[in-house]
């Protein structure tokens, strides 16, 4: 089976991870192989070359250039009438607008993958509702809560980011050593959050939280680069908020890190106090997979990942219980590892790569 994505590359986050994902995995096995249609030749195309999978570029489109949208398009166009692929996935409303026209045209299933909530109100979305999908996957039940919004004759399948865990931990004291690098006292409580430095994945609850524990041994580290100017301005006054709740000097910033599965390895919780819901959170998976305890809020795809065998749910908006749920798990070190200790099996369970794309197969399998 013969699969391209088409996608727009210009950011860096879950749905990149998912999509380097799928190529490491078509390096692995014969019966899938996954190809990719990117507009913009950033990281994620430049790490989908290095995994050794095809990528074709359709070139920067930009919506107030309409010429740049009429070029890609006839890049996609001339794509799919010089190669066969057994279906063509666009992900996000974004890249279904601005392509899906081009792939019904050339008689190819048109399959719609759902990463995000919607309001079904955004231009994108209601361009893209103008070609309905022969298949929709979605993230998370919560984000197929939400697809008739924009598609509302099309039925959902819920199918999760597949995430390759280890199945084996990193050496602990090999781990450890990244805490030399980072001025970080080995024996205290690492807690650590990864991902685009959004408002929306509660920084700042979290900040508000760890202020009255300064008595205890922590360290929290944020990785995550700014990657656009509001994210910029986001950041410094996280470092602005961190200063003024006196723990300036126990927060550490990491900006990009390549290195994460290293950084989750040396962290002993992961906390991701969203302050909107999720759509799905393939960091919360990566964190399992590494054993540590999950805290986070009850909203969104959290609740479909995190449970009370692997991490603690906690109201949004209810800075004592999150303060009390870190406060738990920084000084009972029994509680904290048995919750850590049943994350890889969830994980797993979850995100398995390849029962997920035997599932994604069976599916497209059905269109034929």
């Amino acid at each position: 089976m013969r699969l391209l994505h088409v996608h727009s590359g210009n950011l860096y986050g879950g749905v990149e991870s998912m999509m380097l994902t799928l190529a490491r995995e078509s390096a692995r096995t014969a019966k899938i192989a996954h190809e990719f249609a990117i507009a913009f030749d950033g990281r994620i195309a430049c790490e989908l070359r290095s995994a050794g999978v095809p990528v074709h570029l359709m070139g920067s489109v930009r919506v107030r250039n309409p010429l740049s949208a009429w070029r890609a398009r006839r890049r996609l166009k001339r794509l799919l009438k010089a190669q066969r692929f057994d279906a063509v996935i666009c992900h996000m409303p974004w890249n279904h607008a601005i392509f899906a026209g081009v792939v019904r045209r050339a008689r190819r299933p048109l399959v719609f993958w759902m990463h995000g909530a919607t309001t079904g109100r955004h231009w994108t979305e209601l361009w893209a509702a103008l070609t309905p999908p022969d298949l929709a996957l979605c993230n998370s039940r919560f984000t197929a809560s939400m697809l008739p919004l924009i598609f509302p004759r099309v039925p959902p399948h819920v199918i999760y980011c597949p995430v390759a865990i280890p199945d084996e931990r990193p050496i602990r004291s090999r781990a450890l050593e990244l805490r030399d690098e980072l001025a970080t006292a080995r024996d205290a409580v690492v807690i650590v959050q990864v991902g685009r430095m959004e408002s929306l994945k509660g920084h700042a609850a979290l900040l508000h939280a760890l202020a009255p524990l300064r008595d205890r041994n922590w360290i929290c580290w944020q990785a995550g680069a700014a990657q656009r100017p509001h994210e910029r301005a986001y950041v410094d006054g996280l470092r602005r908020l961190a200063d003024e709740l006196g723990i300036g000097d126990r927060v550490k910033f990491l900006g990009h890190r390549s290195d994460v599965a290293r950084v989750l390895a040396a962290a002993d919780i992961y906390c991701q106090p969203n302050s909107a819901p999720d759509a799905f959170g393939l960091s919360f998976i990566e964190a399992l997979g590494a054993g540590l305890p999950v805290v986070t809020t009850a909203i969104g795809g959290a609740i479909e990942i995190v449970d009370e065998t692997c991490g603690v749910l906690v109201a949004p908006d209810d800075k004592a219980a999150l303060a009390g749920a870190l406060g738990r798990l920084i000084d009972d070190i029994d509680f904290r590892h048995r919750l850590g200790a049943a994350g890889p099996a969830r994980a797993k369970a979850l995100c398995d790569p390849p029962a997920i794309l035997r599932e994604i197969a069976s599916l497209i399998e059905e269109l034929h």
